[in-house]
């Protein structure tokens, strides 16, 4: 299996695995009266996610390297 393949299928897993950490039956785990630096624990839990989801991405996508377009040629860099 090629490099890139085994990416895209990091990408598809990673892809899987954002959906289900902000599905509502784990996120309502989440809903505590509870306060830390009197935030309550369900916004720093979705903060927190959305962060990672973010920084997941851009490292994934920064590895993938570019497709060739048609011609065969590298694109505009």
């Amino acid at each position: 299996m090629t490099t890139r393949r085994k990416l895209e299928s990091g990408v598809f897993v990673f892809t899987v695995f954002s959906t289900l950490l902000i599905i509502p039956p784990l996120v309502y785990i989440f809903n505590q009266p509870l306060l830390f630096f009197g935030l309550p624990q369900i916004v720093l839990y979705l903060f927190a996610v959305w962060a990672l989801l973010v920084i997941g991405t851009a490292l994934l996508t920064r590895r993938l390297p570019r497709a060739a377009d048609e011609d065969g040629h590298e694109g505009d860099e």
